[in-house]
């Protein structure tokens, strides 16, 4: 459903860098305190999409599949404790990077 061009609204951002949702906005998305979104910026729009979290079911889905593989190579529960610490200890584990900033546009 896309939103009636009637209910586009404006914000401001403050000196913080804090932008309020209009309350229309927050409605019609049904948006309550604590969301949390991923902000993207393109050439000249900023978007916000929230992030869901994944519905029990699905992760009782990835917990089986899990659990199946790793009977098949035969882990056993007693062991991932150890796997974690190596895993996270380990040198060439991937940390998630943040991007801390953003070339501006040229007008």
């Amino acid at each position: 459903m896309h939103m009636p061009v009637s209910q586009v609204s404006t914000t401001k951002m403050t000196s913080k860098g804090q932008v309020v949702i209009p309350e229309e906005i927050r409605e019609y998305m049904c948006l309550e305190s604590g969301v949390k979104f991923i902000v993207m910026a393109t050439n000249d729009s900023i978007i916000f999409k929230t992030i869901k979290p994944l519905p029990k079911k699905d992760i009782k889905l990835l917990l089986k599949a899990s659990r199946t593989i790793a009977k098949k190579h035969g882990f056993q529960a007693k062991e991932i404790p150890a796997f974690i610490s190596e895993v996270r200890s380990s040198k060439n584990s991937r940390k998630p990077k943040t991007i801390k900033t953003v070339t501006k546009r040229k007008q």
